[in-house]
């Protein structure tokens, strides 16, 4: 099985940091993995995205045209990828910075005031890691206890501190009920 994603929002919500996450949660499981960022020349405040692949065979090409499943970070990358999503697939909306529904019914989306829930926990910049719980909860593309032992290795020495906090926002993401 092989399922392709798709994270897009502006630089500076974690774009690339969920997926190299993701990314090594699927190395943990023995899946094939790719992993490919992308992002404007504004790191902060540009476009990011960043297309993981993970399978049960080996990848040919990481490019993610047509999704399997989106997160979308804000309006503009909603607007962009809302379309290239697969029939059938799953849209991930932090609904805190989007306010618009999608506009296709041959989707499942989910609406995730993620932002909204980053500052009620005081954790401000982790809108990235509650989207990816969720994600993980309704797509069951990896487990939660594989993401959560991910965590560990992602969470550089340098910012040990955030580890806690991360966890935090993923267990929030994937407990979070719409």
């Amino acid at each position: 099985m092989t399922t392709q994603i798709l994270i897009a929002g502006f630089g500076g919500q974690g774009v690339l940091f969920t997926g190299k996450c993701l990314a090594t949660v699927g190395m943990q499981e023995d899946k094939q993995v790719s992993w490919l960022p992308s992002y404007g020349p504004e790191m902060r405040g540009g476009t990011a995205n960043c297309s993981v692949i993970l399978s049960d065979e080996p990848v040919g090409s990481p490019i993610v045209s047509s999704p399997d499943v989106l997160l979308a970070m804000n309006l503009p990358s909603l607007d962009k990828y809302e379309n290239a999503t697969v029939k059938g697939g799953k849209i991930f909306i932090d609904s805190t910075l989007i306010e618009r529904k999608i506009e296709r019914s041959d989707v499942n989306a989910y609406y995730v005031p993620a932002t909204r829930l980053a500052l009620e926990l005081g954790l401000p910049t982790l809108a990235n890691m509650i989207m990816l719980g969720k994600m993980i909860k309704e797509t069951g593309v990896v487990t939660f206890d594989s993401a959560a032992e991910a965590m560990k290795k992602v969470v550089s020495a340098k910012h040990a501190n955030l580890l806690e906090a991360n966890m935090k926002a993923l267990k929030t993401g994937y407990d979070y009920a719409e």
